[in-house]
């Protein structure tokens, strides 16, 4: 297709591009030849996602530019096109001459030159290229000229000793059953490859997404908590780090596009200049619909692996998440490593095996899962990790208390809440590094979780943790105050179900429910709100049969595996003239926490933060949630939205740019799929439609796909109604009978979802629990934006619950209700340069 005609069907050219992968040959006649570019889309050079390597363009500007732009893009400089600030396709040169030459003589033809753009023509017609043979003489020159094997490592020295390192050429497969830890081998050689030899990778992410592996990055390198920092809660030490690392991660490139497939891998490997590592994380032994790299396609997906490492002459790293013999066999790979959970919890034997030779080696390393990396158990012990000195002053109810809960941070067992956890680990880190001031301000947290301990598996490591526990609680901590007995005075409470304290250990995180074993057992008649049973019971007297629980087997596939948290379309929004800064403060027990600090621009006017806290957001939003009480079916693409339908959608994210106000989709826009979608729930699809009857979205909601039922405003409403009843009576009694309160409803609404399969709970509805969190969402959002429209200026909003204006006089909005009921709001002023508190501060 000529220049001009492209030009004038750039956008059609570019849907097809984002719709159906089709890319396009463009030539324009310049003054002394013909330039030759390719229109093709983003996974030809996943580069190209990264905000500010390239050249890019609005379509509009594209378009206007567009001779312009295929000259550059012909002589070597890509030009990727947006879609607003999303990018959508790149043009690319499409001759192999284009650009500045491989430096690399043995590159394959068609490798990228040094700009990093693609050619077309990837390999040679086989039946014009002489097969070159090799004497005995070429090999052992080879051998003695090279020297030793300069290829990447694992950065693990008993690992590298066994394995040689990962060999150019070979396709190995890290072997290792669930929650072993295969994954972090994948990433230590990523990590080592990239950030330390700075060679390029390319990390092909079939299992965990560009953000989770983004995460696991930066724990093991900072050694903070994996958990905490999936929840954005950074220190300023792991922010400095996660900046240097978008300085030196440019070599660290993530392919996690939806529907990945072995022959995605293939296609784009050839194109990425100095390619010195390819990982594959993971091939899933159980088929999943939505991963190509799953079940009966594993075999087929190796062999395409293997002959990629042969014929770009790299090594090629997959990880599986199983060590079963027959599947690994199928698998047929050059190197099997092979982990293996041993009797001590502190180690994991790594078996190394060759096709050829069977097992040639073996080495241990040390699980260290919460951060998201392995130590090498023969290696030196650092000081202040692996010393013993430590033991010389200590007391001995710490020294037991630290050893038995290494079983458990190590990750090596399961079972304990998470807060739990990681003080446990927090322990171990302060005794190992001989810190007694952590060791004494973690003094007051363990006597409380010794005093009222959470039901501990039935296993040796369970029993010693729980007798371990006892014993320090028996010598009362120096500085330990007294807690309120019983399990509930640990948990955490909350109106919405969320915990505002964003510092406190028990928040909720995306793989975290905040349940514990017991939860799911019914109130005794004597609960001051028994929510769950009342829960169960709204939903048992609905005419409609509703199916509260879906089946294991049936899980994995159709609308399942689609919902995910996102889907709360939670605002995490500050004013785009605001300075947000996160600042120590502590609080009146002596805990040092971390808390915003808003710096309001002088164009503000004069004035305060108006903070606004809605009231029980979650059992609010039970009132009315459109949900579907039965199975959800496939209803596919849509011409309209259906009202007596309701279900999960897949939609184009609309444009918004309402000034002063954040996306109504929240977060959801943050995670879009390649083609610029997003999976939705109901109320945010009856959100866009009212928001495109009022003016405010000029283009309606194109429904791309599909799952819904018979839709269903009421199944909730008798909790809610129980909820407001009991809250009316109990906000005024107050004390330990409100908290329980807000406790049991907080369990009950999480029991909706619950992410633990050992969680014996009495509901398995993701699609019941991610509609109510959206209506929540939804309310707040509303409200928001119906005082912004009345001229009040809104600094941030956030969560379900929490927004904040910017008010002159001392008055709140009045489009909120102010009072104690669900739907109304507490008010609290504050001046500008003083922190925002939170939760019980």
């Amino acid at each position: 297709m000529n220049a001009s005609d492209a030009r004038r069907d750039l956008y059609a050219l570019v849907k097809c591009v984002e719709d159906d992968g089709v890319t396009t040959l463009i030539h324009r006649m310049g003054s002394k030849r013909e330039d030759r570019v390719l229109l093709a889309p983003l996974d030809r050079f996943p580069a190209a996602r990264k905000a500010g390597a390239f050249p890019s363009w609005a379509l509009s500007a594209a378009q206007k530019d567009f001779g312009t732009l295929v000259s550059q893009a012909a002589s070597g400089q890509p030009q990727v096109l947006r879609r607003n600030t999303t990018p959508v396709a790149v043009l690319l040169p499409a001759d192999t001459h284009a650009g500045t030459p491989s430096s690399d003589p043995a590159a394959p033809s068609g490798a990228a030159p040094a700009g990093g753009a693609v050619n077309s023509q990837g390999q040679q017609n086989r039946e014009s290229a002489q097969r070159r043979l090799a004497t005995l003489g070429d090999a052992i020159g080879s051998v003695l000229t090279t020297g030793p094997a300069d290829g990447p490592t694992f950065g693990l020295p008993g690992l590298d000793a066994a394995t040689g390192g990962l060999q150019p050429g070979r396709l190995t497969l890290v072997a290792a059953a669930p929650n072993v830890g295969g994954s972090l081998l994948g990433l230590a050689a990523a990590r080592t490859t990239a950030l330390v030899d700075h060679r390029t990778v390319l990390y092909a992410a079939s299992g965990p997404n560009r953000d989770d592996v983004f995460r696991r990055i930066l724990s093991a390198e900072t050694g903070g908590d994996y958990p905490r920092l999936k929840q954005g809660r950074l220190t300023d030490y792991e922010q400095d780090v996660a900046r240097q690392l978008m300085q030196a991660g440019d070599v660290l490139l993530i392919d996690d596009g939806s529907n990945l497939t072995a022959e995605d891998i293939a296609e784009t490997a050839p194109h990425m200049e100095g390619l010195a590592l390819v990982v594959v994380d993971r091939l899933q032994a159980a088929h999943s619909a939505r991963l190509p790299l799953s079940g009966n396609r594993l075999p087929d997906a190796s062999q395409i692996l293997s002959t990629l490492a042969r014929s770009l002459h790299v090594p090629v790293l997959a990880v599986v998440d199983s060590d079963d013999p027959t599947l690994l066999s199928l698998l047929d790979a050059d190197v099997l490593l092979t982990l293996t959970a041993t009797t001590d919890p502190g180690r994991v034997q790594v078996t190394v095996a060759e096709r050829d030779f069977g097992v040639i080696g073996s080495a241990y390393l040390r699980p260290d899962l919460l951060h998201a990396r392995f130590g090498d158990a023969e290696a030196v012990p650092v000081v202040g990790t692996g010393s013993e000195d430590w033991r010389l002053h200590t007391t001995p109810e710490e020294r037991e208390l630290a050893d038995a809960a290494l079983p458990y941070t190590s990750g090596a067992q399961k079972g304990l809440p998470s807060a739990l956890t990681h003080l446990l680990a927090a322990l171990r880190t302060a005794l190992a590094a001989g810190d007694q001031a952590t060791i004494d301000e973690l003094a007051a947290p363990l006597a409380q979780a010794a005093a009222a301990p959470p039901h501990m598996p039935d296993t040796a490591e369970g029993r010693r943790l729980a007798a371990a526990l006892h014993a320090y609680n028996a010598p009362a901590p120096v500085g330990a105050t007294a807690q309120p007995s019983g399990p509930e005075s640990a948990r955490p409470a909350a109106d919405s179900g969320t915990v505002t304290d964003r510092d406190d250990e028990d928040a909720a995180r995306d793989d975290d429910d905040g349940l514990v074993p017991g939860d799911e057992e019914d109130e005794p008649e004597t609960a001051v709100f028994p929510a769950l049973r009342i829960l169960k019971d709204s939903v048992t007297r609905s005419k409609m049969h509703p199916v509260p629980v879906i089946r294991l087997e049936d899980r994995e596939d159709g609308p399942w595996p689609l919902i995910s948290e996102d889907m709360d379309g939670e605002p995490r929004w500050v004013h785009p003239d605001v300075t947000s800064t996160r600042v120590a403060h502590t609080r009146d027990n002596g805990k040092r926490v971390r808390r915003d600090q808003l710096d309001v621009p002088a164009s503000f006017g004069d004035g305060v933060l108006c903070l606004i806290d809605r009231n029980g957001s979650f059992p609010s939003a039970c009132s009315a949630v459109p949900l579907a009480p039965n199975k959800l079916l496939h209803t596919g693409p849509l011409d309209a939205f259906d009202k007596t339908k309701a279900g999960i959608y897949q939609i184009d994210i609309p444009e918004w740019d309402y000034p002063g106000m954040p996306h109504p989709l929240g977060r959801l826009t943050d995670r879009p799929d390649d083609q610029g979608r997003v999976w939705v729930t109901t109320p945010h699809i009856k959100q866009l439609e009212r928001l495109h009857r009022e003016g405010h979205l000029t283009a309606p909601v194109t429904i791309h796909d599909s799952w819904t039922g018979k839709a269903n405003e009421s199944l909730f409403k008798p909790f809610y109604t129980a909820a407001r009843e009991a809250r009316t009576e109990l906000i005024q009694a107050g004390g330990e009978p409100y908290k329980n309160y807000k406790t049991r409803l907080s369990i009950a609404l999480r029991l909706l979802w619950p992410k633990r399969p050992s969680q014996r709970s009495p509901f398995w509805r993701p699609d019941w629990r991610m509609s109510m969190v959206a209506e929540a969402s939804v309310r707040h959002w509303l409200n928001a934006f119906k005082a912004v429209q009345e001229g009040h200026t809104l600094v941030a909003l956030r969560n379900v619950d929490a927004a904040i204006f910017w008010t002159p006089d001392e008055t709140p909005p009045g489009t909120y209700r102010l009072g104690t009921g669900f739907g109304q709001v507490k008010a609290k002023f504050i001046q500008p340069g003083e922190f925002i508190p939170e939760g019980d501060d």
